[in-house]
């Protein structure tokens, strides 16, 4: 399946899993354990910015 992913506005759990690769499981433990892609939380949502996610795959923090 080939997921269609906006920039024009903030991901979802799900779509960023996809980019990333992993698990939505892993990204709700990388954001209690503090590691992971920068997010935030829209109302009880957590979102991410596809800017920044992009950035923080090409930043060391990714690869470590």
């Amino acid at each position: 399946m080939v997921m269609e992913l906006p920039d024009n506005r903030l991901w979802n759990v799900e779509e960023t899993a996809y980019f990333l690769g992993v698990p939505v499981k892993t990204l709700y433990q990388w954001k209690w354990t503090g590691e992971g892609p920068p997010v935030r939380k829209v109302g009880r949502h957590l979102r991410y910015n596809p800017a920044r996610v992009r950035a923080w795959v090409d930043s060391d923090e990714a690869a470590a």
